[in-house]
């Protein structure tokens, strides 16, 4: 079948798992940035309860496979009686398998300030929240910015797994187009050139444009 035909026929399907894509790629970056600083920021605590808790995470994330992890939360969890809808386990498998490693960018970030800044702070006698808040955080979030651009293209790609759960995403869809057409050239093509604008005409330009952003409200632009 002709490409313009085949996309004719199968465009709105495509469409349709395109946007279940992005909302699962949006989520996922919501839940991989909030657990990243918490975790990251954990890992530095003084209380050892906090930092045990938040290396136990980073090290069971980092360490089992995301799709070991999306089973579990889909499949096993459920016999705990905790029971998540497909389209909320996918997404938070996605994000809880990436912020395990945005925690430790996180963690770098913070730990790369120059200590002179933190010596600064401490002289205002600013609380250690406020000095994290209005001098550490700020510098270290311009540090992290460039391998969180490539961290969440990397959590793009992983989306593509939610579709092994049923979330009718654009994988999910490519696969049953698939499926009943045998037109795999096709099929899948569509989906490759779909998540290769999503990264590099999306993800990657927003994220060098946040790092602008920063670069000028430190001055530093």
């Amino acid at each position: 079948m002709p490409i313009w035909d085949f996309i004719h026929t199968y465009g709105g399907q495509i469409l349709g798992g395109t946007l279940v894509t992005c909302a699962q790629f949006l989520l996922a970056s919501v839940v991989a940035i909030s657990v990243a600083l918490a975790a990251g920021l954990g890992k530095l605590s003084r209380h050892l309860a906090v930092r045990g808790v938040a290396t136990v995470y980073i090290e069971i994330f980092r360490g089992t496979s995301l799709l070991v992890q999306l089973y579990w939360i889909f499949f096993v969890l459920p016999l705990f009686g905790i029971t998540l809808e497909k389209f909320w386990a996918g997404f938070l498998s996605v994000g809880l398998n990436v912020g395990a490693y945005g925690a430790e960018l996180v963690r770098g970030a913070i730990r790369s300030v120059p200590k002179g800044q933190w010596e600064a702070a401490y002289a205002l006698s600013m609380s250690p929240s406020r000095r994290m808040r209005r001098i550490i955080l700020p510098q270290a979030v311009q540090l992290m910015l460039p391998p969180w651009g490539n961290l969440l293209i990397e959590l793009l790609k992983g989306t593509a797994l939610v579709s092994l759960i049923s979330v009718t995403d654009l994988m999910f869809q490519a696969k049953q187009i698939n499926a009943s057409t045998f037109l795999s050239a096709q099929s899948f093509g569509i989906a490759l050139i779909a998540y290769y604008v999503l990264a590099r005409a999306i993800v990657t330009p927003f994220m060098r444009w946040l790092e602008r952003v920063m670069a000028r409200r430190l001055g530093r632009a």
